[in-house]
């Protein structure tokens, strides 16, 4: 079976990880439960910085994840005022 990761990263300040913390445990059990192709999701917390990295069935399903209303109205929503720059994305096939 064909494996992908989406990662996201974003750049907060350290002073804001814990609110980050709280989103990521409010919306993690939505993203397994509704997201077609979803199997897990990590938060990687670095200095000065976030990345969520999501694990889909396809290429496919990471790719429709980012135009879904729990992505764009509710996590990134959530999230607008703790990020200090635009989210970079990368979706990786595992070959």
């Amino acid at each position: 079976m064909a494996k992908a990761y989406l990662q996201v990263t974003l750049k907060i300040n350290n002073s804001d990880k814990g609110a980050v913390s709280g989103i990521f445990d409010k919306f993690r059990d939505s993203f397994i439960d509704q997201i077609k192709g979803a199997t897990s999701i990590e938060l990687l917390i670095g200095d000065g910085y976030i990345q969520l990295l999501h694990v889909f069935d396809t290429v496919e399903d990471a790719h429709a994840f980012l135009s879904t209303e729990l992505y764009n109205n509710n996590i990134l929503f959530a999230l607008k005022s703790l990020m200090v720059d635009t989210p970079q994305v990368s979706i990786y096939a595992v070959l």
